[in-house]
């Protein structure tokens, strides 16, 4: 910030005669050059960057001073010269930046300090915004109809933002912020294409030993013809004339307290501080919807819910930012005789009471196909049989396995044949005979 300072005081160095003055000591209130008298509004003139002579304090008394403050130049803000190559500019960014950002530098000031070359290396950076700062200054980058303000309307973005792309790392007090946004800069900066989801239905074996199966995407791709910039080919945008490439306008409402000022989105540009022809094969949005068929290899284990991966094959980013992923969701199917508790299987088996009181053998359903199982005699209702190993494979580690549960049901006949019931009644006169002993 320059500040002028003119006092009344002692006359200029040279004569001067009556009825005469210099340019600066006429008689009557001070003035400085290009300033109105007291009492009297001078009109605002263009130099650099705004306003030459944005706001006047007059105070009262002997000394008095008129202090003229203009509004900051951007290559100074930086400590170059207008004439500074694009690597000059930023190379004294990064020196700044790196010594005024706020998790640094505690000063009072360093914060402010961080925010004011932050915004100005955004705009010099830019050519578009470059060209229209050198010839209409700051006022023309802020596309307003009022006129260049004080405050946070020449905060163009979060600066932040600007410090992060170019180290790597988080603002750290992110927020801060200037108030009206700038949508050219999230316009053109990197940005990552969006994650697709897509279901995959698998048997219930396949889930158990993996496979590979064919999945159908329909994702966006950068389009071939502009590029992605959404730019018809042989054509060149221009600089959106109602905002000045901001992207934003500032809008007043009048209310019964007073007029509200509020920056908005240009309607002209749609926000984009840019006029193009868009690109016929895209419409403008840089990308295409494309079928694509990829071949994904389901491992050993997965199981209902389980969520597969692909890297890089979601939709194509925009200037120049990373592909998204794809995500393979699973469902399984059930089966009819087995069910799946987390490693291991489970089954049911029924046996005649006789099975179950003299033992015997029987055929069992398994993931590895029919085995044979023993079945002990004596064996209870309710019973569950251990088949060791005989589950399903771990995630990550398939030579480990879980096992196979089964749950051993006992049939009792609810009518017998005469023949069955004079055995049965045989059978219960041992056993008596047999309690009777034994107590």
């Amino acid at each position: 910030m320059r500040t002028f300072v003119g006092s009344r005081g002692p006359s200029c160095a040279g004569k001067v005669g009556s009825g005469s003055a210099c340019c600066a000591h006429r008689p009557g209130p001070p003035r400085a050059h290009g300033t109105a008298a007291p009492g009297f509004s001078a009109p605002a003139r263009k130099y650099g960057g705004g306003s030459f002579f944005p706001s006047a304090r007059k105070t009262r008394g002997r000394g008095d001073t008129l202090k003229v403050s203009m509004a900051a130049d951007y290559y100074e803000r930086l400590g170059v010269k207008r004439s500074a190559t694009k690597k000059e500019i930023k190379s004294a960014y990064r020196k700044l930046a790196r010594k005024f950002h706020p998790d640094v530098n505690k000063e009072p000031g360093a914060e402010q300090k961080f925010k004011d070359i932050s915004n100005a290396y955004e705009v010099l950076s830019d050519e578009e915004k470059k060209q229209i700062y050198d010839r209409y200054g700051e006022a023309g980058l802020k596309g307003s109809p009022f006129g260049g303000g004080a405050g946070g309307m020449g905060d163009f973005s979060n600066p932040f933002d600007i410090f992060e792309s170019f180290f790597g790392m988080g603002g750290g007090m992110g927020g801060m912020g200037g108030m009206g946004g700038n949508p050219g800069a999230a316009r053109d900066r990197p940005q990552q294409g969006e994650d697709i989801v897509v279901r995959v239905r698998l048997s219930f074996l396949e889930a158990v030993f993996g496979c590979e199966q064919e999945v159908a995407t329909s994702r966006r791709e950068t389009c071939g013809s502009c590029g992605g910039d959404g730019i018809e080919e042989g054509t060149r945008p221009q600089v959106c004339s109602a905002c000045g490439g901001a992207g934003q306008v500032i809008s007043a409402v009048r209310t019964p307290i007073g007029t509200f000022q509020q920056s908005v989105p240009c309607n002209t540009c749609g926000g984009t501080g840019r006029i193009f022809t868009p690109c016929s094969t895209c419409t403008g949005s840089g990308r295409v919807v494309k079928n694509k068929t990829l071949s994904v290899r389901f491992p050993a284990g997965v199981d209902n819910g389980s969520r597969l991966r692909v890297r890089g094959e979601g939709n194509s980013g925009r200037n120049g930012g990373r592909t998204g992923d794809l995500y393979v969701e699973v469902e399984v199917e059930r089966d009819a005789e087995l069910s799946r508790d987390g490693e291991n299987i489970k089954s049911t088996v029924t046996v005649g009471c006789t099975d179950a009181i003299l033992g015997t053998s029987v055929k069992i359903r398994t993931v590895d196909g029919s085995v044979e199982l023993k079945i002990p005699e004596g064996t209870q209702p309710g019973t569950t049989l251990l088949m060791s190993k005989r589950g399903v494979p771990r995630l990550g580690n398939p030579n480990l396995r879980g096992d196979h549960l089964v749950r051993v049901n006992v049939k009792i006949p609810d009518k017998l044949t005469p023949e069955e019931r004079m055995k049965f009644e045989e059978l219960r006169e041992i056993s008596s005979e047999q309690v009777k002993v034994n107590n």
